[in-house]
């Protein structure tokens, strides 16, 4: 039982690492703009796509290859607010923001199923099917390796945020939009930048996906999505500390369950305890504003 809890534990935390990436630039982008990007998780499956056809046609590195589809998807994310995101206001536009957001995925989801069918597809990297051997057990060295890139990506937001002046107008518009706006931040801009860059860690989070046992397909999305969308909700959906915490709480939740008792009771647990958390606590764990 103490082998299988550690094994649990270890798999939570590696695949926490992957979901936190997905999760943060879904609650920044609700932080900074104060709406909620349904399209979150096909932007992770495009970038499991771009990943793929980088390796397989360009023979390029997965990891290598974040050079390229990080940048593209901050390309199409900043795109996206400039193109329809900015233009929604009013007191409705929470739920038109939802809308909007819904019918991108859908395009794009609609479009990934006919260049590249149903057909589940994984990476093939050396590292996807190696192994390391600690603690009793064998590691796959891809999650290794995606754990430290989260990390290094998660750090390296933190050191933006707290460490410059985009950063000082990011924590302006998180706090209070209407107030950063009065003492000079550049809202738009601001604010297309935080779409970008949340898409653009959708796309690391997609090549990290990409790599996991089974494969994916475009349709992937639609289970990731009710997941990221958990995560940040129990978090606390404008809290990036919240989407930290709720990842790892998650996954290791899920993963020890799989590991003790048994894979098909883990899911439902995964949500029980997010009904559970929220009966007592409705704005989430670290959550500031009740929407």
């Amino acid at each position: 039982m103490g082998a299988l809890l550690l094994h649990g534990v270890v798999d939570g935390v590696l695949d926490g690492g992957v979901y936190a990436l997905m999760a943060v630039g879904l609650s920044l982008i609700l932080g900074v703009m104060e709406l909620l990007n349904l399209a979150q998780a096909v932007f992770v499956i495009a970038g499991s796509y771009l990943s793929y056809v980088l390796e397989v046609h360009a023979g390029i590195d997965p990891f290598l290859g974040l050079l390229i589809t990080m940048p593209v998807l901050f390309a199409v994310g900043a795109g996206l607010e400039r193109v329809f995101m900015r233009r929604i206001t009013g007191r409705d536009k929470l739920i038109v923001a939802l809308l909007v957001t819904y019918a991108v995925g859908e395009v794009i989801l609609g479009a990934l199923n006919m260049i590249f069918g149903t057909n589940y597809i994984r990476l093939t990297a050396s590292y996807v099917s190696s192994t390391f051997h600690a603690f009793g057990m064998y590691i796959p060295q891809v999650d290794v390796f995606g754990l430290g890139l989260a990390v290094l990506l998660i750090v390296a937001l933190y050191a933006m945020l707290y460490g410059t002046r985009l950063g000082k107008s990011l924590r302006a518009l998180i706090q209070n939009r209407t107030g950063a706006r009065l003492v000079g931040v550049d809202v738009e801009r601001v604010s297309m930048i935080a779409f970008g860059v949340g898409v653009a860690l959708a796309a690391a989070g997609g090549m990290l996906f990409a790599t996991q046992p089974g494969g994916f397909t475009a349709n992937s999305s639609e289970d990731l999505g009710s997941r990221l969308l958990a995560i940040v909700i129990l978090g606390g959906l404008d809290s990036i500390e919240g989407a930290l915490v709720g990842s790892m709480a998650m996954l290791i939740l899920e993963d020890v369950i799989a590991a003790v008792w048994s894979p098909l009771w883990a899911t439902l647990v995964f949500y029980v305890v997010l009904v559970l958390v929220m009966s007592f606590r409705p704005r989430g764990l670290f959550g500031r504003l009740a929407y």
